[in-house]
């Protein structure tokens, strides 16, 4: 069996692809264009290939995070997609207030193109995903 250390990195890495599939096919649903790397690299002044790796890091870390921190808050919850649910809705939060320290620090982040309404959800939903994809990689 791998550690769980090892299972939060392949989680973390697969859950970040299937929440970049999400977000890449949300616009034929209606939903606004969203590209996570393109925004980190655009506020940081970097390449995109930058971005993507910076986003699948960030994917890595937040699966670390479930394994180091967050498990241990859902422990009494049998259910694993509500598990990934609920930690998928934390990371987003997180996320939101990561990305407004970061815009504050670095004079500002890129504007939204769309319906900021549109975007928020299609971004709670993309996190929501990547928490329940990358939970069904550890095991308890």
């Amino acid at each position: 069996m791998k550690s769980k250390i090892q299972q939060s990195i392949l989680g973390g890495i697969i859950g970040t692809a299937v929440m970049t599939m999400v977000m890449f096919v949300a616009p034929m649903m209606g939903m606004p264009k969203m590209n996570p790397a393109a925004m980190l690299s655009a506020m940081m002044g970097l390449p995109i290939v930058i971005g993507w790796v910076m986003h699948f890091m960030i994917g890595i870390v937040f699966g670390l995070g479930y394994v180091f921190v967050f498990e241990k808050w859902v422990r009494k919850i049998n259910n694993r997609v509500l598990k990934g649910a609920i930690f998928g809705f934390a990371v987003f939060i997180f996320a939101q207030v990561m990305m407004a320290v970061m815009g504050a620090i670095m004079g500002g982040m890129p504007s939204p193109e769309g319906n900021i309404l549109l975007i928020m959800m299609g971004s709670i939903i993309g996190h929501v995903v990547y928490g329940i994809v990358t939970v069904q990689f550890i095991k308890n």
